[in-house]
């Protein structure tokens, strides 16, 4: 019997933290080396994929799909983050975390990036890119020495199991968009990528290549993206700025049940803060750090999340959201009006305005006072989220500007060169500017039992004139 075999723990209590056994921790076939190159491996494959998610948001017309790219291009950045700050740990001064390390992995993630097709981007992102990433994970998680390299063992393991849950989602929703007419295309598209991952040696790299890769699918295709964004066929009548929820919020002679029910709007018309987020950081690319953009892609899923919260509102009093328009307006003006820079300090500006008593405290107050607690709960966690994105503007905004009241003068002079449209949207025949408010209200009062407020009906300001901060356009 060897040293280890005989090795004996206090009253038999587990071994090395409960890592793992002695005899496994007494293998030596590893080294850091090793680790690190498979994590720069992984850690490439996840920052484009998380790069294609954000670009997509915007041209992307279903509203789900547009929530699932923001929360799914967050969690990639959360695992690019936790391996950069791994491999930063293991004696890699330079990282070269920003350097290609396979060509081949490099085509792949080209080729899904050009892909125009919804259901192919999600069959080759869901059932082939993430799937081989979950494997790779897998593989370090079983190769690393688990006592030498246990912080390598976690994550690997963490990636995993969240990697997973993507792709649970993922493939939903190409069950959900396959049909009898693509389905034989799809699956040679994912036949491609997959020939392509094997002619990397997989994600990780190893696997010993068979093949060399196959020619593109998108021949004539470059990487690019939407600036202009898209909303699918339930958005009615989206150029609508017929009602100036802000101008009635913030009207003291309106109850705070009945604002509570324009806070909903609010929230559900936050989607076009994650179409307008999406180009910043796609269209900063590399002059911005890393950082920038993890910090920027929580934002991002933040506001996601303020939509779908407007949403569950709406659907918890038995409204159809489609019933109303949803304006898109401010994120279409932004996007094709501004550069990114300007669109920065537009959102920047905002942010720091959500910050006094007038703001985001009003809103909870307003929804406290509504006898509404799904509204107070929602607007408990939406008041703390832009607190974090006003902090979030402060690291990564303000440092551009002599002052702070250079920073925001320069996002308020970004907004109002915004042209609005208003009367071309209506001349072009996209919208009558219909004020849909008394409808809405009268619904809900049915619903409630109870007699329409006179004053409440008769609301009747838009955005012909005004900002959503209410100053004059």
């Amino acid at each position: 019997m060897t040293g280890i075999e005989q090795h004996q723990t206090h009253r038999g209590l587990p071994a090395l933290a409960g890592l793992c056994g002695m005899s496994r921790a007494s293998k030596s076939q590893w080294s850091l080396d090793e680790s690190v190159t498979r994590l720069k491996r992984i850690h490439y494959v996840l920052r484009r994929v998380h790069e294609t998610f954000i670009a997509r948001i915007p041209g992307e017309p279903i509203y789900e799909l547009k929530t699932i790219y923001s929360h799914h291009a967050y969690l990639c950045a959360e695992q690019v983050t936790s391996i950069r700050s791994r491999v930063s740990e293991m004696r890699e001064p330079p990282l070269g975390l920003d350097k290609v390390p396979d060509p081949v992995l490099e085509t792949t993630l080209d080729e899904l990036s050009r892909c125009p097709d919804t259901a192919h981007f999600l069959a080759g992102v869901y059932a082939v890119v993430l799937p081989a990433c979950i494997a790779a994970c897998e593989r370090l998680q079983r190769a690393a020495h688990p006592l030498a390299d246990a912080p390598t063992v976690r994550i690997s393991k963490l990636m995993a199991f969240e990697l997973n849950e993507l792709c649970t989602t993922g493939k939903k929703c190409i069950e959900c968009l396959c049909t009898q007419e693509n389905a034989s295309t799809l699956a040679k598209w994912k036949n491609h990528l997959s020939a392509h991952i094997g002619s990397a040696g997989s994600v990780d790299g190893t696997e010993t290549p068979q093949t060399t890769p196959p020619p593109p699918w998108y021949p004539t295709h470059e990487i690019t993206y939407q600036h202009e964004p898209c909303r699918d066929e339930r958005f009615r009548d989206p150029y609508n700025a017929g009602v100036n929820p802000e101008a009635f919020l913030y009207d003291d002679q309106y109850a705070a049940r009945d604002k509570a029910l324009m806070i909903y709007y609010k929230r559900l018309r936050e989607l076009d803060v994650p179409e307008v987020m999406a180009t910043i950081l796609t269209d900063l690319g590399e002059e911005e750090p890393w950082e920038f953009h993890m910090e920027m892609s929580r934002q991002l899923w933040d506001e996601a999340r303020h939509a779908m919260m407007g949403e569950v509102g709406f659907a918890a009093h038995n409204i159809d959201w489609t019933e109303i328009p949803i304006n898109f307006t401010w994120s279409k003006n932004l996007n094709t009006q501004l550069t990114p820079r300007e669109r920065h300090g537009v959102l920047f500006f905002i942010e720091q305005g959500l910050m006094p008593k007038t703001g985001k405290r009003y809103e909870w107050e307003v929804a406290s006072d509504s006898g509404d607690p799904l509204a107070k709960l929602f607007q408990d966690f939406d008041w703390a989220d832009e607190v974090l994105h006003a902090q979030i503007g402060r690291r990564w905004y303000v440092p551009r500007y002599n002052s702070l009241k250079e920073a925001m003068d320069y996002g308020d002079k970004s907004w109002s060169r915004v042209l609005s449209n208003w009367q071309e949207y209506k001349d072009l025949g996209l919208t009558e500017h219909h004020n849909w408010w008394p409808d809405l209200y009268s619904k809900v009062c049915l619903q409630r039992g109870v007699t329409p407020d006179p004053k409440v009906l008769a609301f009747n300001v838009t955005y012909q004139q005004k900002r959503a901060d209410l100053e004059t356009l």
